[in-house]
């Protein structure tokens, strides 16, 4: 007898709306003077709000002294030193698998690792990257900053295979310029200067907003200035490119400059700095035209994370072959898809578009010219599996483990592969000294909206408790607009309450980050000054930015000859950078009107610009 069973569903109830204090605009607090500006768009999701609340709440241990044993680890879950090592690497950050030590790179669980062996996989993930996956937690762990460089200095200056050098391909944050680890390259790549040639990226673009007609080309400039002040002329300067790895845009522009460097190049190395973008570039690079069909069947994906430091060691795929029939059947599929409007794409793609479009200004659409057919699975069909009585339940025979696919000798004999390698430390970097929730604050993760505001001499900007500008002399008003993380509170203050606000707001929500009251802040340095003075150049460019460390920055516009006199504070052993010519000069334009009775004007997010699509569909 078959007996059929109904899938159960249910209406999972919706979020309710968010506290009427998170939907303030702007607060303005006894004397108008102590203003926190945190708008509508900046505000936590629901389950965010629940989820901060409750991280907010005081532990119960002592209360419930009976839940203490379930909160320890199996005997399964620690480290056991008399395991061999396992020969395998993880496939999120290249790590070599070990059950030894639960403190270094590539642990696995006992239990687990004693899978591993048996079966005699040649790879997994680590429980650090299994955490990152599936839980979106970081366990701490931090390499030397020589050990990364020893990684990727060694991988540089190996014996070129095929008779052609390497092309390093340098990921940089748009956002970090000047880079603090671009100098750093010469030395990396040796004396000899082994590498064909060096293409620089300038990741990030979707983040900022067009502050004039042609930003781009100024932008693309600026990286260019940047790698001329680095010293790189060993190795020629192939080409600088602007690109999102988030949302794709530039990214088959990019496939294709770095196909037409085939026949000239060997290998290709993804370098860069920690938190550049590097792992999500190799991710995408992965599933487009530039790596063979079958190798995102074979080859996992990078452990992508805002924790500084994912990516340990080196992880590769091969790059496909970039014959003519290819590349004429490429060039075919890019004049179809930009012949395209959004109403002539598909529900999915529609949707996911939309999703994008909401995350940056700069949006592209990459896709695969070169699929590979899978071929469709036989089913083996057993009757007697399927029949039991109304008394029996149904019996599940363990099933065989999903063997792994692999690449043929002749697949790979001669291919050429992309590496990514692990991110160089930046030095003197505020995400140093966060927490891994103060980093997911930090790191902007959707597109900049400029917050600008206009302030006296005597007035003080808090960005959160990571950075502090007062205006201290100057005979006009001046405009300060701040690109940081949306989710960084911005606070306006005079100058005379502003020490007695840090002491008593810092670690708490007013300046939200760090986080942890008291506790937090004594082990947090203390915030350094640093004295600045500029001269305006009229009312609608800015002067200079005013970089806090790599919490964001402050363009600073101000009327023509205007001179001023600014202190710059940031936590000490991070570095302040201030930014001539500004890397944005006209942002403080992208402002709504101003809000009667504070500092600040409104925000207004531009629209965003969807790469290689038709304007004349659906908006």
């Amino acid at each position: 007898m078959l007996r059929l069973v109904p899938a159960l569903l249910r209406r999972l109830p919706r979020a309710g709306p968010s506290a009427s204090a998170l939907r303030r605009g702007a607060a303005a607090a006894a004397g108008g003077e102590e203003e926190r500006f945190v708008f509508l768009e900046y505000e936590p999701e629901p389950g965010e709000a629940a989820a901060a609340a409750a991280a907010a709440r005081p532990q119960r241990r002592q209360q419930h002294p009976q839940r203490e044993p379930a909160r320890e680890r199996a005997p399964s879950c620690l480290p056991d030193p008399s395991l061999p090592p396992s020969g395998a690497v993880c496939s999120g950050c290249g790590a070599e698998l070990q059950c030894r030590d639960a403190e270094a790179p590539g642990f696995v669980p006992a239990e687990k690792y004693r899978e591993l062996l048996g079966a005699g996989r040649r790879g997994g993930r680590c429980q650090r990257c299994w955490q990152l996956a599936h839980h979106g937690r970081a366990l701490r762990l931090r390499l030397p900053p020589e050990r990364h460089r020893s990684v990727v200095s060694a991988a540089l200056r190996r014996p070129a295979p095929h008779g052609r050098r390497p092309l390093v391909l340098y990921l940089l944050d748009v956002l970090e310029l000047p880079d603090p680890v671009l100098p750093q390259l010469p030395a990396l790549l040796g004396p000899d200067a082994p590498a064909a040639g060096l293409l620089v990226v300038g990741n990030k673009v979707d983040l900022l907003p067009a502050d004039s007609p042609g930003y781009l080309g100024r932008l693309r400039q600026r990286v260019a200035e940047a790698c001329e002040r680095a010293g790189l002329r060993r190795a020629p300067l192939v080409d600088v490119r602007l690109v999102s790895a988030k949302t794709g845009y530039g990214l088959e522009g990019l496939v294709s400059r770095l196909q037409r460097s085939w026949r000239g190049t060997g290998d290709v190395y993804l370098l860069g700095a920690t938190n550049s973008g590097k792992s999500t570039l190799f991710n995408i690079l992965l599933r487009s035209d530039y790596c063979k069909s079958r190798a995102p069947d074979v080859v996992d994906r990078a452990t992508v994370s805002s924790w500084p430091g994912t990516t340990l060691n080196l992880l590769k795929f091969p790059i496909i072959n970039p014959t003519c029939d290819r590349m004429f059947r490429r060039r075919e599929r890019l004049k179809e898809e930009a012949a395209k409007t959004e109403d002539q794409l598909s529900d999915e793609e529609r949707k996911d578009l939309n999703h994008l479009k909401k995350q940056g200004y700069l949006v592209g659409r990459v896709g695969r010219t070169f699929q590979r057919k899978k071929a469709t699975p036989v089913i083996d069909f057993d009757p007697d599996m399927l029949s039991y009585s109304v008394d029996e339940d149904p019996i599940h025979s363990p099933g065989e483990p999903e063997e792994r696919e692999e690449f043929t000798y002749n697949e790979v004999k001669d291919a050429r592969w992309c590496f990514d390698t692990p991110g160089i430390v930046k030095e003197n970097c505020v995400l140093n000294l966060l927490t891994e929730k103060e980093v997911k604050l930090v790191l902007p993760t959707n597109a900049i909206v400029p917050r600008t505001f206009i302030l006296k001499p005597g007035m003080v900007l808090f960005l959160a408790a990571l950075g502090r500008i007062d205006y201290l002399e100057g005979e006009k008003p001046a405009w300060f607009s701040v690109m940081a993380s949306n989710q960084l509170p911005v606070h306006i203050s005079t100058l005379s309450n502003a020490d007695a606000i840090y002491e008593q707001h810092a670690g708490q929500g007013l300046l939200k980050v760090p986080m942890g009251g008291e506790e937090r802040m004594k082990e947090f340095p203390p915030l350094v000054p640093q004295d600045i003075t500029l001269k305006g150049i009229g009312t609608t460019e800015a002067v200079a930015d005013i970089k806090l460390s790599s919490a964001g920055w402050v363009a600073v516009t101000a009327h023509e000859e205007e001179k001023l006199l600014l202190r710059a504070y940031t936590p000490k052993g991070t570095a302040l950078v201030v930014r001539e010519p500004p890397l944005l000069p006209y942002i403080s334009a992208i402002r709504g009107a101003r809000i009667a009775g504070t500092a600040a004007y409104r925000t207004k997010k531009p629209p965003s610009l969807v790469e290689n699509l038709k304007t004349t569909g659906r908006r």
